[in-house]
């Protein structure tokens, strides 16, 4: 699979966001680069991917999961699922293969930015190829 790690200098992006840093060292549109949340819809973990440009629409992504209710996840519990750090949340190579939404805004982009699974690492990949190695479905989930 076609694919392009983009090493950058994380920093200190606590205070303007993980994703607005990636987005500024990397030099790239906010609307291409994905940011990966870790929510609970129903009761089961679910990943949201949305552009770091926008925000999650938690209601819409319920409708999309075919849960009611959307929240965010526990850091603690997002970080135990997935087996990384906050900040660097990867959709992909999970501990647990989680239900995964990903923003069908990727689809206007020949390739997407994603967490490589740590602070300071993204790859680049085609949208077809991160939905379908995550099991994905796309639906309009950012706002």
């Amino acid at each position: 699979m076609p694919h392009t790690l983009h090493p950058y200098d994380a920093g200190h992006a606590g205070e303007a966001g993980y994703g607005e840093a990636a987005v500024a060292a990397l030099g790239v549109d906010a609307r291409q680069l994905f940011k990966t949340l870790v929510t609970v819809v129903d009761g089961t973990l679910t990943v949201a991917v949305v552009p770091v440009a926008t925000t999650l629409d938690l209601k819409a992504l319920a409708a999309a999961a075919g849960g009611r209710k959307a929240a965010m996840a526990d850091p603690a519990a997002a970080e135990r699922a997935t087996g990384y750090v906050r900040g660097g949340i990867s959709p992909l190579g999970q501990r647990k293969a989680l239900p995964t939404v990903v923003d069908e805004s990727a689809l206007d982009f020949a390739t997407v930015l994603v967490s490589a699974g740590r602070r300071g690492l993204q790859v680049e990949l085609p949208p077809v190829e991160l939905v379908r190695l995550t099991r994905a479905r796309t639906a309009p989930i950012g706002r």
